[in-house]
């Protein structure tokens, strides 16, 4: 909404002019020097942006005149300071100036610009507008506003001087979705904004009521699929990303309607409109298909979530991932993970299932190097389709120095080289895992390529003969299911043995072969 700061001269003073003598308007609209000050009356702010504020409290933002003490005032070269003195109600102002004010000099028309707030070290210069980073407090939203008139046509005898909002205003609702019963206590942050004027790219919202958050930016666009608001409820952090640019416009309303849900963040409405009201534009949000908890790990429910831990594992090879539902990657492209020296966090598919591996490289494996740190976990890996380009090939790991613990591996794995079912090389701990698929008959082991540590309860199906091609002073405990004198409910009982600590164990499944599921 625009506001309307009228400038009449006092009622005296147009008495006084209509007595002027025809000498003293010297024959035209020149009006005599130093008789005439410029006082200007402002009306107009109607604006309701924090409908519970107290009275006591409000500022600009919220429609009133109260906490704006002066304006920097403009005409022609010189800049002036003019006190805002507010009525009974802050709905209205008189601008004034007790010594050296601007005087009106013909009734000609006049170019006017004005700004709040202003730089007292040099108030010649509109400041760029820079809003605080922390809105979370009352004060801190109202005064990261901006208000200003640029280049306005004043007339003499119906003067108007129209004010708008220098900042964007984004309002955002919360409402309760899958996984919640209530949003109460969520903390609300714009995220992925301009850092241009020294501009913050967060800002923690102020919480205006109930479920409603505001935040004032400087004018920006933010690009579509970056983050762009922040919820933190509970122990989970959650992400809207817009499908289109956001552009924030100076003196318009962004009202977003937002569900969250234990799996993220839905857009259930938007607006855009003037400072007061928006509307025009609705649309659905982005699935991100992750959120990330309070120590930074992953929960992932979709192949895009998949891939976004595994773009932010590239850079920090400790985030923790836990899957919460199937993931199928067909058609996506995989980045292996862990270079030296190796994933040293906790991947944890908690018994869901990732179909769709099917890519060819140099080496095919989900990860390159798992640290000693690092833990596998509850994995089952369905249908794969690997080929190693340029060297051995295999399901889960290429080098294992850390724990793989209930994971399962079928499909086929093929290569320029060698190939295995689990893992190319182990230096750490393979428990309870089987593999079941085509291994290229070369150097191949149905669960590791060379053993130097441990191998405990895995099972293998397939053409291959060996659960380890060699072993080197390890300990393997594998055996082949050949459907007669072993079979897979034989595999399903030797693997839950030396599962008596986790969460998971394997069942029979309808298909003949073991399936994680959940201890009851």
């Amino acid at each position: 909404m625009r506001h309307r700061l009228f400038i009449p001269a006092a009622t005296a003073l147009l008495f006084a002019l209509a007595a002027c003598t025809q000498d003293e308007l010297a024959g035209d609209n020149r009006l005599p020097e130093g008789e005439y000050p410029v006082i200007i009356r402002a009306t107009g702010l109607s604006v309701e942006a924090t409908p519970l504020a107290a009275p006591s409290t409000r500022a600009a933002v919220d429609g009133d005149w109260l906490g704006v003490t002066s304006v920097a005032l403009k005409m022609g070269d010189a800049v002036k300071e003019y006190t805002v003195t507010a009525s009974t109600d802050f709905k209205s102002a008189t601008l004034s100036r007790e010594n050296d004010p601007y005087y009106w000099t013909s009734r000609d028309p006049i170019t006017i610009s004005a700004w709040w707030p202003f730089n007292n070290a040099d108030i010649t210069q509109m400041p760029a507008v820079k809003v605080a980073e922390d809105q979370s407090k009352l004060a801190d939203f109202q005064n990261s506003d901006f208000i200003s008139a640029e280049n306005r046509k004043v007339e003499f005898n119906n003067p108007t001087l129209e004010f708008t909002h220098r900042t964007a205003r984004v309002t955002i609702e919360l409402k309760p979705g899958t996984g919640f019963t209530s949003v109460a206590g969520a903390t609300v942050i714009l995220v992925s904004l301009s850092a241009d004027n020294g501009n913050p790219t967060a800002i923690k919202t102020y919480n205006a009521s109930g479920n409603t958050y505001e935040a004032l930016t400087a004018p920006q666009t933010v690009a579509a699929g970056k983050p762009f608001i922040r919820v933190e409820l509970g122990s989970g952090t959650f992400y809207f990303r817009p499908q289109n640019n956001v552009v924030l416009e100076a003196g318009n309303r962004y009202k977003y309607t937002v569900k969250v849900n234990a799996t993220g963040l839905t857009l259930e409405g938007c607006t855009i409109g003037d400072w007061a009201d928006g509307g025009g534009e609705s649309g659905e949000a982005e699935d991100l298909g992750y959120s990330i908890q309070n120590d930074g790990s992953y929960t992932v429910y979709n192949a895009d979530g998949l891939l976004a831990w595994n773009k932010a594992a590239q850079k920090d090879e400790s985030i923790n991932c836990t899957l919460t539902a199937d993931i199928d990657l067909t058609g996506k492209d995989w980045t292996q993970i862990g270079t030296w020296p190796g994933y040293s966090g906790v991947f944890n598919g908690q018994g869901h299932r990732i179909t769709g591996l099917n890519f060819s490289a140099a080496t095919t494996e989900l990860f390159g190097l798992l640290n000693l740190r690092g833990v596998i976990k509850n994995l089952q890996l369905i249908d794969v389709n690997l080929y190693g380009n340029n060297g051995s090939a295999a399901g889960i790991v290429d080098q294992n120095n850390g724990q793989i613990i209930a994971c399962s591996v079928t499909g086929k794995i093929s290569a320029y080289g060698r190939t295995c079912g689990i893992a190319d090389l182990n230096y750490g701990s393979i428990t309870a895992c089987w593999f079941d698929g085509t291994l290229k008959d070369y150097e191949s082991g149905a669960i590791v390529r060379f053993n130097y540590n441990t191998i405990t309860s895995c099972y293998w199906g397939g053409n291959a003969e060996r659960g380890e091609f060699r072993n080197f002073g390890g300990t393997v405990d594998a055996t082949k299911v050949d459907g007669a004198t072993v079979k897979w409910q034989t595999a399903v009982d030797g693997m839950n043995t030396a599962l008596t600590a986790g969460d998971y164990q394997w069942v029979l499944g309808t298909d003949g072969l073991p399936v994680l599921q959940k201890k009851q």
